[in-house]
């Protein structure tokens, strides 16, 4: 062979190598959510089929199966789980559980140190080594969220040094599965996505007005007949109630035995589940499976989805000793079954006029000398709170539980924007904030005109302005915060993911980051960095923030005028009135608002990054203008 061939080839080789570790820093870290410190260095590990996980401690040395396991299916290499040693740990995945690290931080805290030898992860216990292991996942390529090895695929991590702890201590997702059935299954597969973004609560929805969803010895019929209704599809509360004699199909529920296995899975990788048993409102299914806790005597059955708001009595009877003794009995088998300190009781939303008319709730009142049903409600919860610190377990409950008077060692969920919380604080009370402005997932993330139908809006720009912590309120009593995904218009488990993702996203840096380095414009670059991981990993997700907004404006002389805007920089609008689909040969939007020509029926609009469409085409008719003035849409 050539002796210059041969030069060439070895300088070749060479060079590859001495600037192998400099072509890794340039990996993009993007890490949701952002850490409290990220230091670049100069060297980075890659993982190769030598390559082993090495552990101290019992809690580690479980967590180092788990990683093996993340590690194993994408990249083939079977990663042997090893105790550490002495010797040398070159080309190894330290994970090392240290008490003494960061207690000031608490037990979320962690250290991530990459070089070009090793890995070392070190925290003070095992959630903050999990959480550890949650970062190093996001430092590979997304093709680590395969479940078939990848050939020819670099598996090199850039290297850092990372210091990380949790702001909050409540990081939750809230999952109503009461208005449709989910699986077993999914919730062990949502639980998996929360943990990549370290959420550690999950809080479920598990009886309303539509389902009773968890099976309890003593009152059978409350899955019997309270987890079965009849079937309908269309737009939520415009379906027709229950027809006579037609079969109550549509539903289903989870055996102990199937909440044990969620519970179990969840606790592996540090996620409290939080159960929600929704009283004295939101009860419908309870009372069509014992007609005896409602204030009146009705042919009752479990809720479609159709209007029925004080038109049948779905609270149940506060005036009935029956119905205390029957909570009782419910949260007796839900203590047990739950290991949270915490059980969630609802309180919201209660229609309390059959409580006016009820002579039983009226001879309660005069007992206690309550003087309306506000009051009437807090006799309630405060009882709910007795029962449950009698098993020792503490009570939640929506906002709505400050009206007539709170619980004396209640945690209040406010929902109802902020202000519920920031009473609730005053009075010395812990607080998670749910704020729906900021925290409902079940709304609107785009355009109405081209999203599955749900209410109101709540772009991902809102979610990610999310402060759980108002201006005068002691930050001690604000235990965290959590998003909520109600289902009436979430029909499906994709669809949930739809609705989560992307901006499950924004609620964990708002709930893990500090608040000085969050920043809007480098939290999209790493959004569309982790939409490639819920590609791989087959999670639906929304690309509602590349559309366009399309707003309508009144001038002086009281015509429309449209305005176009993005949730996101860099994209280009373009817009047509004549019919045809926008393109980049169409109008350009220039900032200026438009005046829609004579005799148009609609306008369509479009985005564009770089000559490319990457938002959804939106045909926005004209008469529609007017409703969007001054609005969110």
């Amino acid at each position: 062979m050539n002796s210059r061939v041969v030069y060439c080839a070895c300088m070749l080789v060479l060079t590859f190598f001495v600037n192998r570790d400099l072509f890794a820093q340039k990996q993009e870290i993007s890490i949701i959510p952002v850490p409290v410190q990220v230091e670049q260095g100069n060297k980075a590990f890659t993982i190769n089929s030598k390559t082993s996980i090495r552990t101290q401690g019992a809690e580690a040395t479980a967590i180092g199966d788990m990683l093996a396991a993340y590690l194993q299916a994408p990249t083939g290499y079977p990663m042997p789980v090893k105790a550490q040693s002495g010797r040398n740990t070159r080309n190894s995945i330290a994970l090392v559980v240290d008490p003494t690290y960061q207690v000031s931080h608490g037990e979320d805290a962690y250290r991530l140190q990459v070089d070009g030898k090793s890995i070392k992860i070190t925290a003070s216990s095992g959630p903050g080594l999990f959480y550890g292991v949650q970062t190093l996942m996001q430092l590979l390529p997304p093709t680590i969220e395969g479940t078939q090895p990848v050939t020819n695929s670099a598996w090199t991590v850039p290297g850092v040094d990372i210091t990380d702890y949790a702001r909050f201590g409540w990081r939750g997702l809230m999952l109503d599965v009461s208005r449709h059935f989910f699986s077993k299954d999914f919730l062990k597969r949502y639980i998996d996505q929360m943990v990549r973004y370290k959420f550690n609560v999950f809080h479920i929805h598990l009886t309303d007005d539509q389902g009773w969803r968890i099976a309890l010895d003593r009152y059978p019929e409350l899955t019997e007949k309270g987890a079965w209704r009849v079937p309908r599809q269309g737009k939520w509360w415009s379906f027709q109630p229950p027809q006579p004699g037609e079969a109550a199909t549509y539903g289903g529920y989870y055996t102990k035995e199937d909440m044990r296995e969620i519970i179990q899975y969840a606790t592996e990788r540090f996620v409290t589940i939080v159960p929600e048993i929704n009283s004295p409102g939101h009860s419908l299914a309870a009372i069509t499976a014992y007609p005896e806790l409602a204030c009146v005597e009705d042919d009752y059955h479990v809720n479609p989805g159709s209007r029925f708001y004080g038109q049948v009595c779905n609270a149940l009877c506060a005036g009935n000793e029956k119905t205390f003794e029957f909570l009782d009995g419910v949260f007796t088998e839900i203590a047990e079954l739950f290991p949270s300190e915490y059980i969630h009781v609802g309180g919201d939303e209660a229609f309390r006029g059959y409580w006016q008319e009820c002579p039983k709730c009226q001879k309660r009142m005069e007992e206690h000398g309550l003087k309306n049903v506000e009051e009437l409600q807090s006799y309630f919860i405060k009882r709910l709170e007795k029962i449950l610190h009698d098993k020792g377990k503490r009570l939640i409950g929506w906002d709505e539980i400050l009206e007539g008077g709170l619980a004396p060692d209640a945690t209040v969920m406010s929902w109802r924007g902020m202000a519920g919380g920031i009473e609730a604080a005053k009075m010395g009370h812990q607080v998670i904030m749910t704020p729906n402005r900021h925290a409902y997932l079940d709304l609107y993330q785009g355009d109405p005109l081209i999203e599955p139908e749900t209410y109101s809006m709540l772009r991902l720009t809102q979610v990610y302005d999310f402060e759980p912590v108002p201006e005068g309120i002691d930050p001690k009593l604000i235990l965290g915060g959590q998003g909520n995904l109600w289902a009436e218009s979430v029909p499906t488990e994709k669809h949930a993911e739809y609705m989560t993702w992307p901006r499950g996203l924004a609620v964990a840096e708002a709930l893990w980051s500090p608040k000085d380095r969050r920043d809007w414009n480098g939290f999209v670059e790493r959004v569309e960095h982790h939409f490639a991981y819920f590609e791989e990993a087959d999670v639906h997700y929304a690309r509602s923030m590349y559309d366009a907004i399309i707003m309508g404006v009144k001038n002086e002389q009281d015509s429309i005028l449209v305005e176009l805007t993005t949730e996101i920089e860099g994209l280009d609008i373009h817009y047509t009135f004549d019919e045809t689909d926008p393109g980049t040969y169409s109008p350009k939007y220039n900032g200026q608002l438009l005046e829609v020509p004579s005799g148009a029926s609609q306008i369509k609009v479009r985005t564009f990054r770089n000559g490319k469409p990457i938002g959804r085409q939106i045909n926005c008719p004209v008469k529609e203008l007017e409703g969007r003035i001054g609005s969110m849409i």
